[in-house]
């Protein structure tokens, strides 16, 4: 495995080496403190690209966009010391498949790089507080922040499962835990062409346009209902 660590900080990269190194013997880490070396080490062969937001010769985020440009296979993760959700939802819009903000512990972005190596998407929990009223069909802030359907929040799940065969809303249960398609065919005994399909009809029912977006939709009902 190759895995390509870009901050501008020794000792973030070092600590996240670390930690990363234990999930497989003789990981190949490629290191970059700026965005020069960044674009310099980054290939094609990487199997994940752990990328700060704040470093030498970065434009905002363009260096995101670059390396999604230049090699659009390879899965990236925004480790970030910011914490605004809107930035968030601007790394996850950009195709990035996490988004890990430095206080988190590394335990947490062990579990998030391992979600993502399966082909998963991490979104932080932080995003699902600070969901403004439209952005999830039918979800709106509470007063103390929560995540939580517009009206009560059995009315909204009650209008899901309207929409929604029993199938998929299994699915849809798999996927606020941020399973890839191929598990959640695995774990209901289905291929992975039947799950894009009802993927494509939960896309629909939540007014969401891609996945990322339909993980937080999806975990910010699940948030509601166990709330």
């Amino acid at each position: 495995m190759k895995i390509l660590i870009a901050d501008d900080h020794r000792l973030v990269i070092e600590a996240v080496k670390a930690k990363l190194s234990e999930l497989e013997p003789g990981i190949e880490f490629v290191l970059a403190m700026s965005v020069d070396e960044l674009l310099a080490g980054a290939t094609d062969e990487l199997d994940l690209a752990l990328i700060d937001l704040n470093m030498p010769g970065a434009d905002g985020q363009a260096h995101i966009d670059e390396i999604r440009r230049r090699h659009p296979a390879v899965p990236v993760i925004v480790l970030s010391g910011y914490e605004d959700p809107a930035i968030m939802r601007s790394a996850l819009e950009r195709g990035v498949l996490g988004f890990i903000p430095k206080a988190y512990s590394p335990e947490v972005m062990l579990s998030a790089v391992r979600l993502v190596l399966a082909g998963g998407v991490y979104v932080p929990p932080m995003m699902l507080t600070a969901l403004p009223p439209g952005i999830v069909a039918g979800v709106a802030p509470t007063q103390n922040g929560d995540a939580r359907p517009a009206g009560a929040s059995s009315q909204t799940l009650e209008h899901l499962r309207s929409v929604l065969t029993e199938r998929q809303v299994e699915v849809l249960q798999l996927l606020s835990q941020g399973k890839p398609n191929k598990l959640i065919g695995r774990s209901l005994g289905i291929s992975e062409g039947t799950v894009k399909i009802h993927l494509a009809a939960i896309f629909r029912a939540l007014n969401v346009r891609n996945r990322t977006e339909a993980v937080v939709a999806a975990q910010a009902l699940t948030e509601a209902q166990q709330a």
